[in-house]
């Protein structure tokens, strides 16, 4: 199946990727696909974290397979076929094994429900949103998460920050748009580290924007705000969306606008500089954030 499908850059669009595990329909960022495979047999990798079904090696790259009912708490067969969706993200080739895929559908981060607090907690989120596809709820799976679970170190590299040295109180204020409530709270408290304590937290481009506007409105916006942060993938308004108004504004035009996300790939880096993005960084590089923020504030602040 072709998975190389690029949309125009700032609609506020994605392609989902439909498959199932049993009955249950679910969803992946088509973004994040770089091929699907038949079920191939794995070596087992002794020791490793009882999700990993082992590794195998198409075309001489090592990857770990995934078995993403164990991940979710589903009886997994051992004589269990299906197929591999084989990933890219947060710099890791990675394939989940899944029973069967259904299709691609294209479809607006506006029409794309963000679970509640009762099924999307902090410490067990697994899903980043639901479609409803006809008489379907195809849910989409938080796959940064369920890595992480496996190995913390690939969600954010936290000891970058616990390694840096003392650093000053700065008091810029920095806004940032990201849905995932733990990744959120990780990149605070990294900021917070790193010395920038006035942070305004946002759980989605659209939310971001309103804040954006609402100061424009004050005649405050660059004061107000001195760097944007955003993740790409987000329910109402994604990323690329929110990084294509903030450019396309006068006003704001000037705010440094840095996409940090799991989905920093070739493709996607090229549709963020057409957007006018300031810097564009994988998420486990937050020290990297860190250094980012530091240059963009002071050249935009000259």
């Amino acid at each position: 199946m072709d998975t190389n499908i690029l949309l125009e850059s700032g609609t506020n669009e994605l392609e989902v990727l439909e498959f199932t595990l049993g009955r249950n329909h679910y969803g992946i960022n088509v973004a994040k696909i770089k091929e699907i495979l038949t079920y191939q047999p794995v070596t087992p990798v002794p020791n490793a974290h009882p999700s990993i079904e082992g590794i195998f090696m198409p075309r001489d790259t090592m990857i770990s397979v995934v078995n993403l009912k164990k991940c979710l708490g589903m009886p997994a067969p051992e004589d269990d076929k299906g197929l591999f969706i084989i990933t890219n993200f947060n710099k890791l080739n990675i394939a989940f094994h899944v029973d069967q895929v259904i299709g691609i559908h294209r479809v607006s981060w506006e029409s794309i429900i963000k679970p509640d607090a009762t099924i999307n907690t902090e410490e067990n989120s697994a899903s980043t949103g639901v479609i409803k596809m006809g008489k379907e709820l195809i849910i989409i799976l938080d796959f940064e998460k369920i890595v992480s679970d496996i190995s913390p170190e690939t969600g954010l590299k936290v000891s970058d920050i616990d390694n840096m040295t003392e650093r000053e109180r700065c008091e810029s204020p920095i806004l940032i748009a990201e849905d995932s409530p733990l990744l959120s709270r990780l990149i605070t408290d990294c900021l917070k580290k790193a010395g920038y304590t006035n942070l305004i937290v946002t759980m989605n481009g659209q939310e971001a924007w309103d804040k954006l506007t609402e100061f424009k409105k004050e005649g405050s916006v660059r004061e107000k705000v001195h760097c944007v942060i955003t993740d790409i993938e987000m329910p109402l308004m994604d990323g690329h969306r929110l990084t294509k108004l903030v450019k396309s504004d006068d006003a704001m035009k000037r705010i440094p606008v840095i996409i940090f996300s799991s989905l920093v790939n070739r493709e996607m880096r090229i549709k963020g500089e057409q957007l006018g993005a300031d810097a564009q960084l994988t998420k486990p590089e937050i020290g990297s954030l860190v250094e980012a923020i530091d240059s963009l504030i002071d050249k935009s602040m000259e």
